[in-house]
């Protein structure tokens, strides 16, 4: 199904069910002292409501702020692998070697490590191995002057940046939110949506209309964090686009 069909349905879903418990609180429920009781019932959703906005803010922009890092990140990865292999372009032999071994990389990682990570599946081994074997060809590759020993310093000043975008790109895979933030993001909702069942005033309609548009919005921002904890699946969708130009590059 459709991302934006899904959370529509759920934000119109969970609207409904929040504007009929409202109507039901107001058709059967009592309604001696209730209007009374809205300054107090008001004081403590304006604390929970308050509190269970900074939440959904902060770990909204956290997830926001970690997509664009891994978008950076793979671009980062993808462009120090490459640059590895122009370095040592120019040796007198083992560049050959180095590009395919590259080229193997680059090609794991876009058809095997990507969609293990869209599908929150731990990443194997076999990148790893790839990356090490593309090290050590470096390491092996002849350099008979000081020309060529700076460009294998650099190779290996960028497979070390390989190394450490790589590890930040599987961290970042595996991370999510924390089930004790989930915990609290959706008891709050709960309660900031229950307490203004608590209101009472002369017209239904508006009290009802005001409780389905809190449980809505509640709805969409749990959403917006639900498909946004994953970088590389959901709503976010960071493609592996930067390793599909490095293997234009490397031909």
């Amino acid at each position: 199904m459709n991302l934006y069909v899904t959370g529509v349905s759920w934000v119109a879903g969970v609207a409904l069910v929040a504007g009929t418990l409202a109507y039901l609180v107001r058709r059967i429920g009592a309604t001696e002292g209730v209007v009374e009781n809205n300054e107090a019932a008001g004081q403590v959703f304006t604390l929970v409501g308050g509190l269970q906005a900074v939440l959904l803010a902060f770990v909204l922009i956290s997830l926001f702020d970690g997509a664009s890092a891994a978008e950076d990140g793979s671009y980062r990865e993808a462009d120090s692998l490459v640059a590895a292999v122009w370095a040592v372009d120019a040796l007198p032999s083992g560049s050959s070697e180095i590009a395919s071994e590259a080229r193997a990389y680059a090609r794991e990682v876009v058809t095997q490590e990507w969609p293990r990570m869209r599908d929150g599946r731990p990443v194997d081994d076999t990148g790893w191995t790839t990356l090490a074997r593309l090290r050590k060809a470096v390491a092996d590759a002849p350099a008979p002057d000081e020309w060529t020993v700076n460009r294998k310093t650099e190779a290996a000043t960028r497979l070390w940046q390989v190394y450490q975008a790589r590890q930040d790109r599987i961290n970042a895979a595996g991370e999510g939110v924390n089930s004790v933030v989930w915990f609290a993001m959706v008891v709050g909702a709960v309660m900031a949506v229950a307490l203004p069942l608590l209101f009472g005033g002369p017209k239904p309609a508006t009290h009802i209309f005001i409780v389905s548009i809190l449980a809505g919005t509640m709805t969409m921002l749990l959403f917006a964090t639900q498909q946004l904890q994953n970088p590389y699946g959901g709503g976010a969708q960071v493609s592996p686009a930067a390793f599909e130009s490095a293997l234009d590059h490397l031909g």
